[in-house]
Order: structure tokens, then C-alpha cells, then sequence
């Protein structure tokens, strides 16, 4: 299923391919973000053409719009948005504690009710299996609890546990072979936490792993030290998943810690309020500065907004609030993200990644440019 390609040998930075039903995933890999069956803005053939090889969709937004049956009736969630590559699928547990109106964790599953109109629901880990089963996902993901940050230790231990406890039966209840499921480490900033957790999921032995409950509040080197702790604690030989990982700085830093897969809804998002990732910093495409600019948003980038508009056209698309504007943007952002992991692999199996990562954070910085 994983194929561990090559690992930089100066760090721990390392290339694979990944195996699902819908075809080979190169790692390490970004994943453009579906929520509702869709990336916002974009059509899904030009997200394909930008070097997107897998996209993320949410099991707890769909299944609450526009529900699973309509989408079994389509003949899976691949056909109902007209995507044959692979996707996978979060089991909505960071969206029950993050959007829900209401919601209470029994060690049986999760009570909530929907953001859309109010309704309640409840949830097992096998319910969460089974509906992404349905969805028919390339990777699915089980149910577990994410909790704020900052939380005391015994709140955190008592998330952990029910994680684990929802991990044994998730996997219990997992029966099609073709879907990969990955295994949550959770264990918020606690170190003997996240060590307890990774060593319970590994014995578990899922097809792979993933670094939950991190990108919460905490800062930037909490982040990197708990995924430095526990990507050290998983298998080589299985991929690993930093979820909600999303900042170009922050994926550069777990890749060199050993990570393999990311997703965030942030290029389409920036893109979507008029600000641009480029190989300099962000652009704010509204500043009056670009005013008469007819140079691209990156001279440096080779995607179908930077060979065709001027800084200056899309400014003017967002002042006169036209659609195109986000839609421009949005699909910018996405092919440069797409564009570094590129430029990640190969300066990986160049064993050139250290140098890739000086160079590209000396260009690139998160300040705004005028």
C-alpha cells in the first residue's frame, strides 16, 4: 500500500508512494479540501491540471447535506462530484467540536446537532465507519475526540481514551479492504500523552497514521515538537498525516520531521479573500499599490493566473466584486501549493531538502507584501 521511495540523508524528510483504489498518491502530498463534495470555486478539472492527486471531503458535512443515501444513489461520492481520483474522507470529528450547535461525548459516540438547521443527531465509531464506507473514500478516517487548546491533563487523557477506545472499534467494524484506514494519535501538548497514544495505535497496526489535535491555538513550536515526538514514534513503512497542517512555513517544518500528508482549506480560502501565497509572501491583491500593475502575482509561478492576468486585472476583479476574482485567486493558491510539494519531493530525492527549505524561506515570508 506505502512505498517508502527515499528518505533525505540529512534529515528526516522522506519521499513514497502511497496505493489506493483510485490510483498512486506521490508523497509527501498536499490535499486540496472538498468540504461539501466540492473545492469552493474551482472546477475540479482545473484542480487536476494544477497537480492535485488527492482531495479531502468531510463525512460530517455531507452526511448532514445532502445526506448519504442520495449519494449511494449516485453510485458513490467519486461519481456524485465527478472526481475518479482518490479522495479522503475526515470523519467529522474536529467539525462536531468545532461547529456543532450542541454536543455531548458519551464513551458510546457523539451526540450533536446539525449547524445547518438544528436537528440532533447521534453517532457511533461504527456509524462513522459505515458512512464513509458508503461515501466509498480511498482513506477513511476514524472517529475521535479533539479538544481545545490550552486543556488540563485530565481533560486531554480522557479525549485520548475515548479515542483509542473509538480506534478498536472503528477498526472492528472496518470491512472493506480496498479503503485505507488511518489511526488518530491524539494527546493534546502532553508529551507522555501523545507517547502513550502512538505506541496504542501503532500495536493497532492501521494502514497508516495521522497527528490530530494540533493547528488548535497552540503556537508554531508546540506544533512542530509534538509532531517531531510522535512521526518518530510511527512505522516507516506506513504513511503519516498532519492534519489540518496548512501554512506553507508549517508544512516545510513537518516534512523535515518526517510527515507525509497534508490538507487545509486555506489556499481556497486566502484565495477566496483576495490574498495570494507567492513565492515572495502574501499578496493582498486589493492594496492600492497594484493599482496599475502589469506584472503577475508571481513571476516566479507557472500556473494559468500568473501566464494570463496582471496584478493590476485582478485587483479590479475584487474592487468590482466580480466572481472571477476569487476564483482566479483560489486557483492560484492551490497550484502553489500543489507547485512545492513538487519542488519538496524532488529536493528530497536529490538529498537537497535542507537547501530547498533555506532557500524557500528566505524567499517566501508571512508578511504581507505591499
Amino acid at each position: 500500500m506505502f512505498t517508502l521511495i527515499h528518505q533525505d540523508k540529512n534529515c528526516k524528510a522522506r519521499t513514497g508512494k502511497l496505493k489506493t483504489a483510485h490510483g498512486q498518491i506521490d508523497t509527501p502530498a498536499f490535499m486540496p479540501v472538498g468540504t461539501h463534495a466540492t473545492i469552493k470555486g474551482l472546477m475540479l478539472k482545473d484542480v487536476e491540471d494544477a497537480g492535485a492527486q488527492i482531495i479531502l471531503s468531510n463525512a460530517y458535512h455531507v452526511f448532514l447535506r445532502p445526506g448519504i443515501e442520495l449519494i449511494k444513489k449516485a453510485g458513490g461520492l467519486h461519481k456524485f462530484m465527478g472526481w475518479d481520483k482518490p479522495i479522503l474522507t475526515d470523519s467529522g470529528g474536529y467539525q462536531i467540536f468545532s461547529l456543532a450547535l450542541f454536543r455531548k461525548m458519551h464513551d458510546r459516540g457523539v451526540e450533536f446537532q446539525s449547524h445547518i438547521d438544528g436537528l440532533k443527531h447521534f453517532l457511533t465509531p461504527e456509524d462513522v465507519v459505515r458512512i464513509q464506507e458508503d461515501l466509498g473514500s480511498d482513506i477513511i478516517m476514524p472517529l475521535d475526540e479533539c479538544v481545545h487548546y490550552p486543556c488540563t491533563r485530565d481533560q486531554a487523557k480522557v479525549a485520548m481514551d475515548r479515542t483509542i477506545s473509538w480506534a478498536k472499534r472503528s477498526k472492528e467494524a472496518h470491512k472493506k479492504g480496498e479503503q485505507v484506514l488511518f489511526g488518530i494519535v491524539q494527546g493534546a501538548t502532553y508529551e507522555d500523552l501523545r507517547k502513550e497514544c502512538a505506541r496504542v495505535m501503532v500495536d493497532m497496526d492501521f494502514d497508516g497514521y495521522s497527528v490530530g489535535g494540533v493547528s488548535v491555538g497552540e503556537s508554531s513550536n508546540l506544533i512542530y515538537n509534538i509532531i517531531e515526538l510522535v512521526s518518530g514514534m510511527l512505522p516507516e513503512e506506513k504513511p503519516r498525516y498532519a492534519m489540518g497542517i496548512g501554512y506553507p512555513f508549517d508544512i516545510i517544518e513537518a516534512v523535515e520531521r518526517g510527515v507525509d500528508m497534508f490538507d487545509c482549506v486555506i489556499p481556497t480560502r486566502y484565495g477566496r479573500n483576495g490574498t495570494a501565497f507567492t513565492s515572495s509572501g502574501k499578496v493582498v491583491v486589493r492594496n492600492s499599490s497594484f493599482a496599475d500593475d502589469m506584472g503577475p502575482l508571481d513571476a516566479k509561478c507557472g500556473c494559468y493566473v500568473c501566464r494570463n492576468f496582471s496584478r493590476a486585472y485582478l485587483r479590479h476583479l475584487f474592487n468590482a466584486k466580480e466572481m472571477l476574482g476569487l476564483i482566479l485567486l483560489s486557483l492560484h493558491n492551490v497550484y502553489f501549493f500543489l507547485d512545492m510539494m513538487r519542488k519538496v519531493r524532488q529536493a528530497i530525492n536529490e538529498d537537497k531538502f535542507s537547501q530547498f527549505k533555506q532557500m524557500f524561506l528566505s524567499g517566501y515570508n508571512n508578511q504581507i507584501c505591499a
